[in-house]
């Protein structure tokens, strides 16, 4: 059984499309080079005003499907693949970590947005999961689905305390099943769930972002 399988041009280079089957050879050879992407931070509003307040935000935890470099995608529920000839920039939590840390920063709402407190001391933490990130075939594998779904908590430094948890997921369908149109409705799905999760975030810490 195999995946619809075409090939298209960007540049001067050719990227691979989704095809594979139900074997692990399908997955594909590590010594092949495979094509990099990243997800960008959505285009939010700016803050009014900028608090006094520190964010670090912790790498999310995943599973060990997600916990790598690899893009998932799923033929039906009780199987997964990765994307033949493509791979996120860099291992997934790494990845959506350096996304989140831009979609809060950008915004100028917090006087510092990190990987790690400010001086060994902070004043809150964002703690996150990963529980979906994978695209889903259509029954006919003539199209994708992109699902992403995030469990965040927001934690006061100073005492440990959970101060607000909230779940945040959203789908997107893929153009079609070639490689960049399934990163780019994942792009969608993630612009979706970021602008969620940082609107949230803030108005925990203390400030609401203009609603456009």
């Amino acid at each position: 059984m195999t995946f619809p399988r075409r090939d298209f041009l960007i540049g001067a280079g050719a990227l691979s499309l989704l095809s594979g089957c139900g074997a692990l050879s399908a997955i594909g050879d590590a010594t092949t080079p495979l094509d990099a992407y990243e997800l960008r931070a959505p285009d939010l509003p700016q803050a009014g005003r900028s608090l006094a307040r520190s964010l670090s935000i912790e790498p999310p935890t995943t599973s060990g499907a997600l916990d790598i470099d690899r893009i998932l995608i799923k033929p039906n529920p009780l199987q997964s693949l990765y994307l033949p000839g493509a791979r996120w920039s860099d291992e997934l939590p790494s990845m959506y970590q350096t996304v989140m840390l831009r979609a809060f920063e950008d915004t100028g709402a917090l006087a510092y947005v990190g990987r790690r407190p400010l001086g060994g001391t902070g004043d809150f933490a964002l703690i996150s999961e990963i529980t979906d990130f994978h695209a889903v075939l259509s029954d006919d594998r003539n199209s994708a689905t992109t699902r992403i779904r995030l469990v965040a908590r927001m934690v006061r430094e100073t005492d440990a305390r959970v101060l607000s948890r909230r779940t945040f997921q959203a789908v997107a369908p893929a153009a079609s099943t070639e490689t960049l149109d399934v990163v780019k409705a994942f792009n969608t799905a993630s612009d979706e769930v970021l602008d969620d999760l940082v609107r949230w975030g803030l108005q925990v810490i203390g400030l609401r972002l203009p609603t456009v």
